[in-house]
């Protein structure tokens, strides 16, 4: 028998000594495989839902960018500020077991509900169902989000197996960042390759699978139970904390002339005791440097949005495979995997080189690389912009000629700088800028020599231009009669990242025109019309084969960011076609997207990991799951800022907005640097039981020790 044993020490490798004082090994908890696959399951259902979101509430509800971005953000501020509320109900109330189970099936009625609204062929109202749904969601996953690691936790023998504890907690890691990436990357596949219910893409099913592995996720829970060791809910710290504050700050008005305090936390003490009073000085001189914090995660959680939304205006097209817009955000759960082991085998001993060594200076770092990652996709920014339409501005407006004969004309008009021009035979002539206040109008005179039916015909009137407005011409001979057809212009690409298009039929009586789409897995028309001329038609990226009244014109590739003219003539014999490219289609890759992506998640795994560490090693015992729920605010804020700044739309162009986030981002790690350089930790006392049973109120001292403390008993 070793000498450990003899005064009750726990040997090594998570052993404990029998009865007979033989060390026995104590077996890796059998529950524990059920929680991780249950966290797995609901960080798939979560992180998938909110890969498409942005893209479904623009694409099949029709919100502008602005408003899904404000969408988006208050519902990530929601489900955050939830897990306060969460870890309340657990630890007050229901216990962890209870709040998971029944805080899921909250889950579940949200994921369905949207994947329900999202069914086209019913008749439902799909922005309402949407709304409920995300607030389910939120009350679900925000909810529950508290409580599964520390149920994981509580399965284990402490100290004895601390070890395995260690274990857990990485794989539970693993598993939250597994779900994240698998479910990235399989619902954008879900939502455009599968085709379904008549139309070009699926959300149904993207947003049904997600629900479906949350269901899984509770029955997996719920197999599990026999095998969990459940403990009893004994108060919620974070509100005997509040108390504690809202006891001070009371106090002090009343008794601060009277009976001065050195610290004004320490009105309290008299109802609180002494501990609870300097653990909560302890908490609050930890949570000074959390000040700062938000503006981090109001850059990181714009990947789902902003960065989305920068996605559908690049070119995913990789010749084998074409990467989607929302599949870029599968990056950071990827590269999370493979910095986290080089951070500790390669990044930290490199910083330590040129003096980064102490975790306030890492978490620094890290804000700085989020504010650097938000300076590079300004840069991104401003080279997409030279693929943007340009709109006429103020003084301006926008002149485009649109040519459906087969004749050539000579053009001669009294717009400044273009007096004299030609327009080509089937073909475009475009004056982006024309001096416009108000409106005005111009005289123009066209005439012909090519020898095609009615080119001999001159033409006159004037031009009618509006300020801020694109004003385009069909030259045309509809009905035997060579005219111009005047119509308000839109050449913006489409906040959905398709190509548009318009059809401008050149035909002497109404004829149908189809566009079939060659791609083998679609068997049906896109799309089909019989006017003159349509309004612009959003549709997909494919290869089209024009076909009027049944017969085949040509064929036609359409790629994302796209806008399109076609003219279709007829003449005595056939019909030919031509199409102009009004806006370029998307040319950047997407390839670029990549640097940003990699600094802010070089900066996330140096700012979250480090910063949790940090704050947990501060704060004591009691404290740790209070600070776990002020962390997770700091996310519910952050996001929060964004729906600010989104919902103020001051800025004309998204460089700017980005900018501004990295502009903050570097002066807010300042004010960090600032209040790390003068933390001071404050020391843990140590307290006796009497000390310890001083922290409640009088009344309930007794009661509470007892639920706080295993081995106290009441006496007879």
């Amino acid at each position: 028998m070793t000498e450990e044993t003899k005064t009750g020490d726990v040997p090594p490798n998570g052993d404990v000594a029998d009865v007979e004082g033989e060390p026995k090994k104590l077996k890796y908890p059998r529950s524990i495989p059920f929680i991780i696959s249950n966290e797995f399951c609901e960080r798939f259902n979560y992180y998938g839902m909110r890969t498409i979101l942005v893209l479904y509430l623009t694409r099949k509800l029709d919100y502008d960018d602005d408003t899904a971005t404000v969408m988006y953000h208050s519902f990530t501020t929601l489900v955050y500020f939830m897990c306060i509320f969460g870890a309340i109900i657990s630890d007050s109330w229901l216990g962890r077991f209870r709040t998971i189970w029944s805080l899921s099936i909250v889950y579940v009625c949200g994921s369905t509900l949207i994947s329900i609204g999202a069914i086209p062929t019913l008749d439902v109202n799909a922005q309402a169902m949407t709304i409920i749904g995300l607030l389910l969601i939120a009350v679900g996953s925000g909810g529950i989000k508290p409580c599964v690691a520390a149920f994981g936790g509580e399965q284990f023998q402490m100290p004895e197996q601390a070890r395995y504890l260690a274990i857990f907690f990485s794989m539970f890691y693993f598993a939250i960042n597994l779900g994240s990436f698998i479910s990235t990357m399989l619902t954008p596949i879900l939502r455009e390759d599968v085709k379904c219910y008549s139309e070009d893409d699926c959300f149904s099913l993207a947003f049904g699978v997600p629900a479906i592995l949350m269901v899984v996720s509770i029955a997996i829970f719920l197999i599990g139970k026999p095998l969990y060791k459940l403990t009893d809910p004994a108060g919620n710290m974070f509100v005997k904390v509040s108390k504690c504050i809202w006891t001070a700050i009371r106090t002090r008005s009343k008794e601060k002339s009277v009976n001065p305090r050195e610290h004004w936390l320490d009105y309290s003490e008299k109802r609180w005791g002494q501990q609870l009073v300097d653990e909560t000085k302890i908490l609050m001189n930890v949570l000074r440097l959390y000040i700062p914090l938000p503006v981090f995660w109001a850059l990181f959680d714009q990947q789902g949005s902003r960065w989305t939304f920068q996605a559908t205006r690049m070119d995913g097209d990789l010749g084998s495979w074409t990467i989607k817009p929302d599949q870029m955000q599968v990056l950071n759960p990827l590269l999370i995997l493979v910095f986290i082991p080089l951070y500790e085998v390669a990044f930290y001993p490199l910083l330590s080189l040129i003096g980064i060594r102490r975790p306030l200076q890492k978490l620094t770092l890290g804000g700085i690389l989020g504010g650097v990652a938000f300076f590079i996709s300004m840069i991104v920014e401003i080279q997409l912009e030279h693929t943007y339409a340009v709109m006429p501005q103020g003084g301006e407006s926008q002149l485009r000629i649109f040519n459906g004969m087969n004749c050539v004309y000579n053009v001669q008009t009294n717009i400044p700088d273009h007096a004299n021009f030609v327009l080509e035979a089937m073909g475009s002539f475009e004056e982006k800028y024309v001096g416009v206040q108000g409106e005005k109008s111009f005289t123009y005179s066209m005439s012909s020599n090519s020898p095609g039916a009615g080119c001999n015909v001159p033409l006159s009137g004037q031009f009618q231009l509006n300020e801020r407005e694109q004003i385009s011409y069909f030259v045309n001979n509809r009905g035997g009669t060579v005219n111009l057809l005047r119509y308000l212009d839109n050449t913006e690409k489409s906040s959905k990242g398709y190509p548009v298009f318009r059809v401008l039929g050149n035909t002497a009586v109404d004829r149908t025109f189809v566009f079939k789409d060659l791609d083998p897995s679609n068997s049906f028309d896109r799309h089909k019309n019989s006017t003159y001329y349509n309004d612009i038609i959003e549709s997909f990226p494919s290869e089209y084969e024009i076909m009027v009244d049944d017969k085949p014109i040509f064929k036609y590739t359409m790629r994302l960011g796209g806008v399109y003219t076609f003219i279709l003539t007829e003449d005595e014999t056939n019909i030919t076609a031509n199409v102009i490219t009004v806006t370029d289609p998307n040319s950047i890759n997407m390839l670029w997207l990549v640097p940003q992506y990699v600094v802010l998640t070089l900066g996330e795994v140096m700012y979250s990991i480090t910063g949790l560490e940090f704050s947990f090693t501060q704060a004591p015992e009691s404290m740790k799951s209070v600070l776990q729920g002020c962390w997770q605010l700091t996310v519910a804020i952050g996001n929060l800022i964004v729906v600010i700044v989104a919902e103020a739309r001051i800025f004309d162009a998204q460089k700017w907005e980005f900018l501004l986030f990295a502009v903050l981002m570097i002066v807010d790690m300042g004010l960090f640097a600032v209040l790390a350089y003068y933390y001071k930790p404050i020391p843990l006392k140590k307290y006796d039981d009497d000390d310890a049973n001083t922290t409640l109120p009088i009344e309930d001292q007794k009661e509470e020790r007892g639920l706080e403390n295993p081995t106290y008993t009441k006496s007879e």
